[in-house]
């Protein structure tokens, strides 16, 4: 029987500004989703990654459930109630729309989702992001599915031989999805032409050409879109299942160890090196660095294992230690040249009305 994975986040709230959602809050949300455990979902994990809260189930209602998005879209606003009587900082933030229509995709909350027919041993890692965009996982995709310096599997693996059809989102396009399928090897240098762009082309799926299952989902969210305006980074999520006709786990978690630059940092308008850290952890230097967690699980008859805290080895400690030099040598940088995301991406902020004020004293 089919099983249905899906990883849903939000900012709902924190202490201190953007650093770590309360214990009290995490609490609320648990006790929301543990009322349908048994019926609606059958296991799931709640969890943080900065200042955001994550929320993984297992069930079998299909992917884009509007049973399964309401649960997910009412623990947020209980979370958020809860932030609420605690005075926490930015209660509800990416809770963009009143109410829940159907769908939780467009009202804010970060979402990936997969279904599949359970392998023997189903293991899958759940990566969750935050103070930075869905484009951060371009690099990393690309290097665990497409490049043997990382993923040596495509040499070593007669299953991964054939490579991986990539499904790449137009994220500019806001009136309907827009996406292309391109097959890696072949059309590799396509593939990296449209993913050098963080910014307006994102990897959504990833299909092994072995035997057509499906091997990643990841988020595609761009808050900005949606609200308008600037209300804050898109914190992405992302589900990916390894090993056998997939990746090894180690294959996928190898390109984290570049601390690769990505758009986000302090109110997401600037770039810094994405850190890899162990799960629950906050932000802090200039609201950041962007991070990512990564928890591996096994599930069977839709059953959770316990969590593996990918990043929680002394290895990645080493890693933590040069993106943090990574950032300070680049947050030295202050405002100018690269160390600031573009103006086309800042277009959703306070700088919009500065440049229009400043506009008028132009002279020719």
């Amino acid at each position: 029987m089919k099983i249905t994975l899906s990883v849903i986040k939000a900012d709902i709230g924190s202490i201190g500004g953007h650093l770590r959602p309360s214990r009290t809050l995490l609490e609320a949300v648990r006790e929301h989703v543990e009322r349908e455990k048994g019926s609606l979902v059958i296991d799931y994990r709640v969890s943080s990654t900065g200042d955001d809260i994550a929320i993984l189930l297992s069930h079998r209602q299909g992917t884009g459930s509007s049973d399964i998005h309401k649960l997910a879209w009412d623990a947020f606003m209980a979370g958020t109630a809860r932030a609420r009587e605690e005075g926490l900082y930015g209660a509800g933030q990416d809770l963009l729309k009143e109410s829940f229509s159907g769908n939780i995709k467009g009202l804010g909350p970060a979402v990936a989702e997969m279904e599949f027919e359970e392998r023997e041993n189903e293991p899958f890692i759940c990566f969750c992001a935050d103070k930075t965009n869905p484009g951060a996982f371009n690099l990393p995709l690309y290097l665990g599915f497409a490049d043997p310096m990382h993923c040596s599997g495509l040499i070593l693996s007669p299953k991964m031989s054939k490579g991986f059809i990539f499904v790449i989102m137009d994220v500019a396009n806001t009136e309907k999805d827009r996406y292309i399928e391109l097959n890696a090897p072949e059309e590799l240098y396509d593939i990296a032409a449209l993913l050098r762009d963080n910014e307006r082309f994102v990897i959504s799926k990833i299909y092994s050409r072995e035997n057509g299952e499906q091997a990643v989902a990841a988020s595609t969210t761009r808050l900005h879109n949606i609200a308008g305006k600037y209300t804050g980074k898109d914190d992405p999520v992302m589900l990916v299942r390894v090993q056998g006709s997939f990746p090894a786990a180690g294959e996928v978690l190898s390109p984290y160890s570049i601390g690769h630059y990505v758009a986000g940092f302090m109110r997401g308008s600037h770039n810094g090196p994405l850190m890899p850290v162990k799960a629950g952890s906050g932000t802090s230097f200039f609201d950041g660095p962007p991070i990512v967690t990564a928890v591996a699980y096994c599930v069977h008859n839709g059953r959770l294992s316990e969590g593996v805290d990918c990043f929680d080895h002394p290895y990645w400690d080493y890693v933590r230690r040069k993106v943090a030099r990574k950032a300070t040598e680049l947050r030295q940088q202050g405002f100018s040249g690269a160390a600031m995301l573009p103006y086309t991406e800042l277009e959703y902020g306070g700088i919009v009305e500065k440049m229009r004020r400043l506009e008028s004293r132009f002279r020719d």
